[in-house]
């Protein structure tokens, strides 16, 4: 490869969404327990590898490419992944349990709330992971399996979103929401 032609951040943004969308889907069905014998522990491997350390890596090529937000988002999400994946069989405590997946919640949500500008897959994805944890969390801290089901549901969603945000990149499909006309009083700026 040329050293100066860049693989370019929109390579990196599908890599890492569908990283992303993987990861999520199969940690959101183990937690719905949707699927026979299949739980969130079945999702470690894929979690460690696929949401850590190659979302991580695609998280570097971002920052690299001066997309501080794509850059942030991947390298956050990856340390996530990676860390619930090699600690996944540790022994902790449920409020120790909930208070990790609080703390990423909060960066799911700065994630979401920064994603202004993003395109609504991503902002969708960011904010349904956010959901997603924040009902694991408090699932945790109330020993509720019910709540973990819905909050499986919320990151399965996210992953979809995800994973078609990716898909849709590589296959040239439509990623945008179809605009709505200006309505009486409604301009292009606002």
């Amino acid at each position: 490869m040329d050293n100066d032609v860049s693989a370019g951040s929109t390579t990196t943004s599908t890599l890492g969404q569908l990283a992303l969308g993987l990861t999520l889907l199969a940690f959101g069905l183990g937690h719905t327990r949707v699927i026979d014998g299949v739980t969130a522990a079945d999702s470690v491997s894929l979690a460690t590898y696929v949401g850590g350390i190659a979302l991580f890596v695609a998280g570097l090529f971002a920052f690299r490419d001066h997309d501080a937000f794509t850059g942030t988002a991947f390298s956050a999400l990856g340390a996530l992944w990676f860390t619930w994946g090699v600690t996944s069989d540790a022994q902790v405590s449920a409020n120790a349990a909930g208070l990790f997946l609080l703390l990423f919640a909060l960066v799911a949500l700065s994630l979401t709330v920064a994603a202004s500008g993003a395109s609504t897959l991503v902002r969708g994805t960011y904010g349904l992971l956010f959901v997603g944890l924040l009902l694991l969390a408090i699932g945790q801290f109330g020993d509720s399996s019910g709540l973990a089901k819905v909050a499986g549901w919320f990151a399965a969603a996210g992953g979809l979103l995800a994973w078609y945000g990716a898909t849709a990149a590589l296959a040239n499909w439509p990623t945008a929401l179809p605009g709505r006309a200006a309505g009486r009083g409604v301009t292009a700026t606002g």
